[in-house]
């Protein structure tokens, strides 16, 4: 997944919510598009863990000049 930015992830994630909310998909499709989904939020998930991360340690820096 790292050829993907967050932000065509978060894209590519509310398309897959409006797909399952929309109820015109089957069964298997519906469980694919929540695997991706899945996939996706993890992903999403861990990218915003990480810039919280840079922030503080950014932010100690600064402090500690």
């Amino acid at each position: 997944m790292n050829d993907i930015s967050f932000e065509e992830a978060m894209l590519e994630l509310e398309e897959l919510v409006k797909k399952l909310e929309s109820q015109t998909v089957n069964l298997d499709e519906s469980i694919t598009l929540y695997q991706r989904g899945l996939e996706l939020y993890g992903f999403c998930f861990k990218k915003l863990q990480d810039a919280e991360k840079l922030v503080v340690k950014i932010n100690g820096e600064k402090i500690g000049e």
